[in-house]
C-alpha cells in the first residue's frame, strides 16, 4: 500500500531529503506504510530509509535524525486512512439517542484502535482481527477498551454483535503480552450491574497488573429512545449498590497491587447521595476523562487556590450555570468562596436539560437553547460562567450549533467558559482574567 504526500514541513528531515508534496510514500525501512501507526513506528529510528515514488520512478533517501523525531511529511488525513466506524448496535449507545438535525459529525460512531492509542478513545475490539491485535502487540500500543461485560453471551446481547463475546479474548492476549490497558464499563441497571459487574471486575482483576484502570460509568438515557431497548437510569439505591460492588475489587486490588484498579464515576456518588472520596482515593486520576474524580479534583484545587488568592475588586455578583448532577458541588464551592471573600456572590443555577431530556444531568450536554430559556429572565450579575465542556474543543459552538456570541447577545451578559480547574475557576469567579 502507498500513501500520497500532500506537504512537507520546512527544514524537516523529509525536506532535507528533497521529498516533495505529490510524492507517493512507498516504504520506510523496508516496511510498506498503510497508516499513521506504520509511519510513526517505522520512522522512529535515527537512521531511516524512505522510498518514495515520483513521476513513476522510485527514489530512495537515507535520512539521519534524532530518534523518534518526526520526518515532517503531511498527508490528506491524520490517520493516512479512513476512520474505522463502529460495527455494533449497543443498547446504550448515546449517538442512537440523539435527535435528528444536529451537525453530521456528531452522528459518526468511531471504533478505531489507532485513535485509542493516539487520542485516548475507547474501542470495543469487535472490528479487529487477530492480525490487527498482533500488530498492536508488536508495536507495544497501550489502548483503551470498552469492555462493558466479560460475559460473552451478555456482551453479544448488549452490543447486538455476534462476535462481541469472542473478541474478549483479545483483552487477555494484550494483557498477557505485557500491554497496559485502560478499560471502561457502561453500567446499565438490571443488565450488567450487580453480579454481572462483580464477574466482570473479577475477570479484569485476574489480568492485573496489566489492567491500568477501569472506569464504571452510568448509562445515559435521553428522551429520544423510541424503538430502542428499554433501559432504566440509576437511582439512589442502585447507585449505592454499584459503589459497594466496586469497593470489593478496590480493596482486594489495593492490598495486593497497591492500586484500586477500578473507580466509579462521580455520578454514582452524587446519585447515591454519598460523600465524594478524598483526593488520595483517586490515586493519579487515571480515569479523569471518563468523569471519575472531576468533582473531587475541582474541590481540592479550589481549596488550594483560596489559600493564595487575593481580591480587592469590590462587590461582585457572578452566576454559574451547570448540569443538575454537579449543582450540589458548585453550591458548596460558592459558599466557601463567599465565606472567604464576602464581597463576592456566586449564584449557582442548575440547568434542566430539556433538549435531551431531564434524565441527562451532566454539564457537557447542555445546549445554548436551554441556557437562554432558563437564564434570560434572571439577574445574572456581572458575569456568567459555563463549563468549557459545553462547547466544541476547537471553537465556541454548542451542541445545538449556536455560537457563544449569539448566547452572549441573547442574555446581555459577559460569558466565560471555564475549565474543570480550581485555579481557573476561582480566577473567573473573582473576575481575574489573564
Amino acid at each position: 500500500m502507498s500513501v500520497k504526500v500532500t506537504g512537507v514541513d520546512k527544514h524537516s528531515p523529509a525536506a532535507r531529503a528533497r521529498i516533495k508534496a505529490g510524492d507517493t510514500l512507498i516504504s520506510i525501512n523496508g516496511h510498506a506504510i498503510a497508516d499513521v501507526l506504520d509511519y510513526m513506528f517505522y520512522a522512529a529510528e535515527d537512521r531511516t530509509e524512505v522510498v518514495c515514488e515520483r513521476d513513476g520512478k522510485e527514489r530512495k533517501s537515507v535520512i539521519y535524525k534524532s530518534e523518534y523525531d518526526d520526518l515532517g511529511m503531511q498527508f490528506d488525513s491524520f490517520l493516512m486512512d479512513q476512520k474505522r466506524s463502529c460495527s455494533n448496535k449497543c443498547i446504550f449507545c448515546f449517538i442512537d439517542q440523539m435527535p435528528p438535525g444536529m451537525r453530521e459529525t456528531l452522528y459518526f460512531k468511531d471504533d478505531d484502535a489507532r485513535l485509542s492509542f493516539l487520542q485516548g478513545n475507547y474501542v470495543t475490539l469487535t472490528n479487529l482481527t487477530d492480525k490487527d491485535i498482533q500488530r498492536i502487540i508488536d508495536m507495544r500500543l497501550n489502548i483503551n477498551v470498552s469492555v462493558h461485560t466479560t460475559n460473552p453471551e451478555l456482551r453479544c446481547k448488549m452490543m447486538h454483535n455476534r462476535f462481541a463475546g469472542d473478541k474478549l479474548r483479545y483483552i487477555k492476549m494484550m494483557a498477557e503480552s505485557g500491554l497496559m490497558l485502560n478499560c471502561q464499563i457502561v453500567c446499565c441497571p438490571g443488565i450488567n450491574d450487580g453480579d454481572e459487574l462483580r464477574r466482570t471486575l473479577t475477570d479484569l482483576y485476574s489480568l492485573m497488573p496489566n489492567i491500568q484502570s477501569v472506569a464504571v460509568v452510568p448509562v445515559g438515557i435521553t428522551k429520544f429512545r423510541q424503538g430502542l431497548y428499554p433501559l432504566e437510569i440509576f437511582n439512589a439505591e442502585t447507585a449505592a449498590q454499584t459503589i459497594d460492588v466496586i469497593a470489593e475489587t478496590q480493596q482486594k486490588s489495593l492490598e495486593k497491587f497497591g492500586t484500586r484498579m477500578v473507580f466509579a464515576a462521580d455520578e454514582f456518588y452524587l446519585t447515591a447521595g454519598r460523600p465524594l472520596p478524598e483526593g488520595d482515593f483517586y490515586e493519579d486520576y487515571p480515569q479523569y476523562e471518563n468523569g471519575v474524580g472531576l468533582c473531587r479534583s475541582l474541590i481540592d484545587e479550589v481549596d488550594s487556590a483560596l489559600k493564595v488568592a487575593e481580591y480587592d475588586g469590590g462587590k461582585r455578583k457572578v452566576t454559574l450555570a451547570c448540569g443538575t448532577a454537579a449543582a450540589v458541588v458548585h453550591k458548596m464551592l460558592a459558599e466557601k468562596i463567599s465565606a472567604h471573600f464576602p464581597d463576592v456572590e456566586l449564584n449557582v443555577v442548575p440547568i434542566l436539560n430539556r433538549f435531551f431530556g431531564e434524565t441527562i444531568t451532566v454539564s457537557g450536554l447542555i445546549t445554548a437553547q436551554d441556557l437562554v430559556a432558563q437564564l434570560k429572565d434572571l439577574d445574572l450579575g456581572d458575569e456568567l460562567l459555563i463549563s468549557k465542556a459545553m462547547l466544541k474543543a476547537d471553537e465556541p459552538i454548542f451542541l445545538d450549533d449556536a455560537h457563544l456570541d449569539d448566547v452572549r447577545r441573547e442574555l446581555g451578559v459577559k460569558i466565560t467558559p471555564t475549565a474543570n480547574d480550581g485555579f481557573e475557576y476561582l480566577d473567573n469567579v473573582l473576575g481575574i482574567h489573564y
